[in-house]
């Protein structure tokens, strides 16, 4: 009688085949691990566990110093942000409220008609007045302040009219800033001050420094002429030459160039 294996159905392996296979399997695992335990793979985690054994070592021996360490930083930021609430802060505005008042008497000390007036101003605008605190006292109590270093220009400036000019040349040094332009018309007034000193070198140094520290079409031709005009009166011809022609060449619509060819022919 004819027999039909079903679709899909395989003979039963004979006994000693299944046994060889086995065999093969547990080789081919051995092989394996082997080939494992010798890859650079495993040499390389095996590397990094010893390492993080190491880490974890250390972290508990120096626990507390790390603690300490953290701490400290800690204490040091939350120290800054105290400071600027209850200390930087209310005194930002309490300047804020000073300066309004003594700006005011600088801007009328400008627009004053009379000599006197002018003076008288530039005093109030200094020293305080109608229960403000003037520039001077603004700097000192409030150092390290937006506006205490401001009050240092704005004092600078007055002493300047005043004909005080050491004292401006102080204060000015004091003012710090990015600003550019205003940077630069510091620096300028400095220069003005020491011109008034009869110091013409350092006059010279300065007027060259605003002209160069912020290139534009006002504050640059102003000193400019001013460094042209100082290095003559120093028998520097070839450098007053240099700024004159500068302001020809480069600032032909400013106010300095007007009667600048005269200025070049004195020059050469």
């Amino acid at each position: 009688m004819a027999t039909y294996n079903k679709r899909g159905y395989k003979a039963p392996k004979p006994e000693a085949e299944k046994t060889e296979n086995l065999d093969n399997v547990a080789d081919l695992e051995q092989e394996v691990l082997v080939d494992e335990k010798d890859s650079t793979t495993a040499t390389v985690f095996n590397a990094l566990d010893e390492t993080a054994n190491k880490t974890e070592e250390w972290v508990a021996k120096n626990q507390n110093i790390i603690l300490s360490v953290v701490g400290g930083i800690a204490l040091v930021v939350a120290g800054y942000l105290m400071y600027n609430k209850f200390i930087v802060t209310p005194s930002e505005n309490e300047a804020a409220g000073d300066m309004y008042q003594a700006q005011k008497y600088f801007q009328q000390a400008v627009d004053a008609q009379t000599p006197k007036a002018n003076d008288s101003l530039f005093n109030l605008a200094l020293n305080g007045g109608e229960g403000k605190q003037g520039f001077l006292d603004i700097a000192k109590n409030h150092s390290g302040t937006d506006a205490g270093n401001l009050a240092h220009y704005y004092a600078g400036m007055a002493y300047l009219n005043l004909k005080q000019y050491q004292k401006a040349i102080d204060e000015l040094d004091q003012f710090k800033t990015n600003e550019a332009f205003t940077k630069a018309v510091a620096i300028g007034a400095t220069g003005d001050a020491y011109a008034e000193l009869n110091k013409a070198e350092q006059a010279l140094e300065f007027y060259i420094k605003a002209a160069e520290s912020n290139k534009n079409d006002v504050t640059t031709p102003r000193f400019l002429l001013k460094a042209g005009q100082t290095a003559l009166t120093l028998g520097k011809k070839a450098d007053a030459l240099k700024y004159f022609t500068d302001i020809k060449d480069n600032y032909d619509n400013s106010p300095e160039a007007q009667n600048i060819e005269a200025l070049v022919g004195m020059a050469q």
